[in-house]
């Protein structure tokens, strides 16, 4: 089982989780977008071999952050602005499909 950090406290959304390392700017940027958001999320540290294998099973890529809304993968954090550019993060976030 992967332990994580959970951040912020909101309910009645969807599980997010982020698989990070430590350094990663991308990651780090990612997170400040989630955060302004005030939304919790499951931060995953993908620096041991066996979680960043797991990561890599789960979302079929190795690079970081890997995130998850729900059982949705969303991808990276180019990927979750673009979400935010559409106007479509909010309504994921609250539970709708997009």
């Amino acid at each position: 089982m992967v332990s994580g950090v959970l951040h912020a406290e909101k309910s009645a959304m969807p599980k997010i989780e982020i698989y990070t390392t430590f350094f990663c700017p991308f990651c780090i940027r990612a997170k400040k977008l989630l955060d302004r958001k005030g939304v919790p999320y499951e931060e995953i540290d993908a620096g041991s071999a066996q979680v960043r294998a797991a990561m890599r099973e789960r979302a079929g890529r190795n690079s970081v952050p890997q995130i998850f809304i729900g059982e949705r993968h969303i991808g990276g954090c180019d990927d979750l602005y673009a979400l935010e550019a559409r106007g479509e993060l909010d309504k994921l976030l609250e539970g709708a499909s997009v």
